[in-house]
């Protein structure tokens, strides 16, 4: 899988040049610095990483680099936004009244059936327009779904990053043994929130058990009810995106609780890339099935060489795969042929992807950090 160091310059040169467009806007401005060195570092980050994708063949170490780099600063950004414009991490009512909650893409199972049969929206945010705003983040999420699938939830998902690194500070797993029932949970969760949320008209994820709430805002605390909620808060992410990640070295709150993640499940069906196993190489030894943070890979799978639709297309087991029997593939295409042409497609479309959709939060947590510096 390795290439030469000339070949990887090769591949990278169409990321180089169209990240730079996102970027800057194709007129880069450094009249501030901080501003002009935090995209310098972003753009050469982001490249960097991906030529090592190409010229080492692995493709989960530097995702994942980028991905927890991608939650880290997207929750600096928000919250920063939130302390500058309320002096507070927390929302109140005239805020809710007023709709100047940012748009989060989890709140999507949540809008479906109300937006369906009341024609209303049923999140506090700006249609267009503001930050993070409603109909910018729906074609996002839209487009993204569509070509990557539940690849959205490993190069898209501005969560993900949190329980994905969490789950890489233990080399070997406390807790071996999970039961592939619990990888079923999300769509209980996703019909559960969906129904109540079409009865209340209230996204009742968001305002209940959505566990990002503690790194980004939440309701104030003014009364019991919002403070069982803030417990509520702080309880699912400590467990499930903090302990049990850590514990396990799987991503827990992605396979067990999130609702959009069932719904990016079923996009599997429809995206063009999947993740393949050529029979002829594997040597059964269950490596894939091991280090896979989602539960997709299973021995009863890999022994008829089927990848389920929960994978995220990560890349772990291709990485770890030592007969390089495991592959990112494009559907049509038989297992075990064209490998670096379907890799090299599907990293091209899956890193500007993420390149581009993190690139702002990550230049402006830059940004912040060098004021704070100098």
């Amino acid at each position: 899988m390795n290439k030469s160091f000339g070949i990887s310059i090769l591949y990278t040169l169409p990321m180089f040049l169209i990240t730079f467009v996102f970027i800057t806007g194709g007129k880069p401005n450094f009249s501030d610095p901080a501003n002009g060195l935090a995209i310098l570092l972003t753009f050469l980050g982001m490249n960097v990483l991906y030529f090592l994708m190409h010229y080492t063949g692995k493709t989960d170490k530097y995702r994942a680099i980028l991905f927890i780099i991608f939650a880290l600063s997207l929750s600096f950004t928000l919250i920063s936004n939130m302390v500058e414009t309320r002096n507070s991490m927390s929302f109140s009512q005239a805020d809710v009244v007023e709709c100047k909650i940012p748009f989060c893409h989890l709140v999507i199972p949540m809008m479906i059936i109300p937006a369906a049969f009341t024609k209303s929206i049923i999140f506090p945010g700006s249609i267009i327009g503001g930050f993070a705003d409603i109909s910018a983040m729906l074609v996002l999420w839209l487009v993204a779904t569509i070509v990557l699938g539940r690849g959205f939830c490993s190069w898209g998902c501005f969560y993900g990053g949190w329980d994905d690194g969490f789950s890489r500070l233990k080399k070997k797993p406390v807790i071996k043994k999970i039961s592939d029932f619990w990888k079923w949970m999300p769509f209980a969760v996703l019909i559960m929130v969906s129904l109540t949320a079409a009865l209340t008209l209230v996204p009742t994820y968001c305002d209940w058990i959505c566990p990002f709430k503690a790194v980004t805002e939440f309701e104030q605390v003014t009364n019991v009810e919002s403070a069982i909620k803030a417990g509520v808060f702080i309880s699912l992410f400590g467990g499930l995106v903090v302990v049990l990640p850590i514990m396990t070295r799987k991503r827990t709150q992605c396979s067990f609780l999130c609702p959009l993640g069932a719904i990016n499940t079923l996009s599997n069906k429809v995206t063009p890339f999947t993740i393949k196993i050529d029979k002829n190489l594997c040597s059964d030894c269950l490596k894939c099935v091991e280090v896979c943070p989602l539960f997709a890979l299973t021995p009863d799978g890999v022994k008829n060489g089927k990848v389920s639709v929960f994978c995220s297309k990560c890349g772990k087991c291709v990485d770890a795969c030592s007969k390089k029997a495991i592959h990112f593939g494009i559907k049509g295409i038989p297992a075990g042929t064209m490998k670096n042409f379907s890799r090299n497609i599907f990293l091209f479309t899956s890193f500007l992807f993420i390149a581009v959709f993190s690139s702002g939060s990550i230049i402006n947590s830059i940004k912040s950090l060098l004021n704070l510096i100098f």
